[in-house]
């Protein structure tokens, strides 16, 4: 018997499978059960009910909250006098010394005034002469023996030699220093027996109580600020004090368009210094605000700062807030109606006019809220 080749072989097999596999028809049933199999999944995935997205809310605890407005400050004194010398000479009498209190009227410095001194006695000779000589001319003016004129020409003398003592004692005057108003002795730049000219500076006095703190409002904020307000003022060493508002200025800076405002601190033992940095906390009229934590906040799609709540229809709506207060245990914000189911678990997964069901969050969420509400996380 003849070989049949192999390639010829090969050919005639796959022929009669090809054959085969026509005749029993499951090459048009392959297709078919596809495209059944995919409409069997589209219909069931239609009829399937949408999923409804479960959300923890809760009512948003109120009160009445007064506005913080936070201003960035420094302390300064009430008073700040840089005093000089109005004569020229040695300085003889020092008798204050940095960081010593002294009163209105006390002696800062004196200069060697010994010409002022005898010049101030020869003025007071001078006039007592001049006093005589008029007593003596009015006398003899009533007995006839001197003129009117005689006598008018003596107490003419009498006015120029008191004139002219008061012109001494004020040169005299010149050569010692005195402190203009009740205060604290800063700086003293000079050293007794040195020389100084006139208009050297040679003590600064500072006012420290009350001590001013003072701050600029912006043009927004400047409508809740009022004189007589009280003001919480936090220094940079940790310090919190009260002071009130004693001055509001009523032209903005040109550059900030700001205004500057003054808190007066009392501060009778001079333990706040001028020149510190400050942080003043001015309060407005209180309003009604929900009290949140910061982790109710979200941003609506167009990047606004608000929270979520769900309505009485059971739909997600966004509610834009204005930050009445930022404390350091929450927030206190306005803005939110008082009906308002405020989402508290999800609201970052939902969307606004989204349907949800709403549930009171759990207990263990309401916990952690209140932690972080109330600071003791």
């Amino acid at each position: 018997m003849p070989k049949i080749p192999f390639h010829k072989l090969a050919a005639f097999i796959v022929f009669a499978i090809a054959a085969a596999w026509v005749l029993t028809g499951e090459m048009a049933s392959v297709g078919s059960a596809k495209q059944e199999e995919t409409a069997k999944t589209t219909e069931t995935t239609a009829e399937a009910p949408a999923s409804v997205r479960t959300v923890g809310v809760i009512d948003a605890p109120r009160e009445m909250h007064a506005r913080a407005i936070r201003i960035a400050g420094h302390t300064e004194a009430d008073k700040r006098a840089v005093l000089g010398t109005r004569a020229t000479g040695v300085i003889t009498k020092l008798p204050v010394k940095e960081g010593q209190r002294v009163k209105e009227g006390d002696l800062i410095l004196s200069l060697d005034n010994t010409d002022k001194i005898a010049a101030v006695d020869m003025a007071k000779q001078v006039v007592s002469q001049r006093e005589a000589e008029m007593t003596a001319a009015e006398k003899l003016a009533k007995t006839g023996n001197m003129a009117k004129l005689a006598v008018d020409s003596a107490r003419s003398a009498l006015s120029t030699a008191r004139s002219q003592l008061e012109a001494a004692k004020a040169e005299e005057d010149k050569t010692e220093v005195r402190a203009p108003f009740d205060g604290l002795v800063d700086k003293v730049p000079v050293q007794k027996g040195s020389s100084v000219q006139v208009g050297a500076e040679v003590a600064t006095i500072l006012a420290l109580d009350p001590v001013i703190a003072a701050g600029e409002v912006s043009e927004r904020d400047l409508g809740h600020v009022r004189l007589g307000d009280e003001a919480d003022i936090r220094l940079i060493d940790g310090r919190t004090v009260k002071g009130t508002i004693r001055y509001i200025s009523r032209e903005a800076a040109a550059t900030t368009r700001t205004f500057r405002v003054e808190v007066a601190i009392s501060n009778p033992d001079f333990k706040i210094p001028a020149g510190m940095t400050a942080e003043v906390t001015l309060r407005a009229e209180p309003v009604s605000a929900a009290i949140l934590p910061r982790s109710v906040v979200t941003l609506s799609a167009k990047g606004d700062l608000g929270i979520r709540a769900v309505g009485p229809d059971d739909s997600v709506a966004f509610y834009p807030i204005d930050i009445v207060d930022d404390m350091p245990h929450a927030l206190a914000l306005g803005g939110i109606p008082k009906d308002a189911r405020v989402i508290v678990a999800g609201q970052d997964l939902v969307k606004d006019g989204e349907k949800v069901h709403a549930v009171e969050a759990d207990e263990a969420t309401i916990k952690k809220l209140t932690a972080e509400a109330t600071g003791t996380e």
